[in-house]
């Protein structure tokens, strides 16, 4: 699944394309994704492209009437081509410019989002009690320690809880608690405020790296540009078990922690 790195990588590489362009039409190809594109998103056509942000692993292309929110699901990408290109499997929406180019969302698996939210509303569900962004300073090692007081869950679940902070999936949370030499599976509120201060900076630091170095590459993930992201090679322990840690030489392990596989050095995150 893209994680936030890969979602704002799409954001850098979409936006010189579209931005401050009007969108001419908008084609729906299959309308059943996670959730039916609602027939609404038609109020964007003819309005100009004024921002593209992210807000956790939503895109949202904001226009004067209202923002097109888009979710990239487990299998989604975008890439911007021209009008007139040969179609491919599972290219279910086209958002066509006055540049002749179109945002082309593709979704083999169909778990990805195309919704609209319109200017006057207040808002979608999902948008609704996300936590903050990870890196900012509305996110620190002080908001872990204080909301995780009462917490009996792993510390891993605990830090992908989007109501605590958007965005850490499961590939970044593996790689944040092994810098900080934390066991994922340790109860929320046994870990100290040291610990959280220091798993906070890594969190930050962990993500900033992937996005400066394009994401990392997922079978199901290219960027706009067709390219790859380059963050995998740095991985110390996702998908690496049976493999030798490359501090201590002990073999990575793996367990599944809230239906997901986590990846830990028994000695390094004793």
């Amino acid at each position: 699944m893209p994680e936030l790195p890969e979602v704002e990588v799409s954001r850098l590489g979409i936006t010189p394309h579209i931005l401050n362009q009007t969108i001419d039409k908008i084609v729906i190809r299959q309308r059943q994704l996670r959730w039916l594109i609602p027939e609404e998103i038609n109020d964007a056509v003819g309005l100009e492209i004024s921002a593209v942000k992210r807000r956790a692993k939503y895109l949202l292309i904001e226009t004067q009437a209202g923002t097109i929110i888009l979710h990239l699901g487990m299998s989604g990408k975008l890439r911007v081509v021209p009008v007139e290109t040969a179609l491919v499997k599972h290219d279910h929406v086209d958002i066509c410019l006055s540049n002749g180019m179109c945002l082309r969302f593709n979704d083999p698996r169909r778990f990805g989002a195309c919704l609209w939210q319109a200017s006057d509303s207040e808002g979608l569900d999902i948008m609704n009690n996300l936590g903050p962004e990870p890196l900012t300073d509305d996110f620190d090692g002080q908001r872990l320690f204080e909301l995780s007081r009462t917490k009996s869950q792993a510390v891993k679940n605990f830090i992908m809880d989007n109501k605590v902070v958007v965005g850490v999936g499961n590939i970044y949370a593996n790689e944040s608690l092994y810098l900080s030499k934390v066991n994922p599976l340790k109860s929320a509120k046994k870990i100290t405020k040291k610990q959280y201060l220091l798993l906070a900076e890594n969190i930050k630091l962990v993500l900033a790296r992937a996005i400066k170095q394009g994401g990392t590459t997922l079978k199901d993930f290219a960027q706009a540009d067709g390219q790859p992201g380059y963050f995998a090679q740095e991985l110390h322990v996702y998908a690496r078990k049976g493999e030798e840690c490359k501090v201590c030489s002990t073999e990575i392990e793996s367990v599944v922690i809230g239906q997901r596989n986590s990846f830990y050095c028994p000695k390094c995150q004793a």
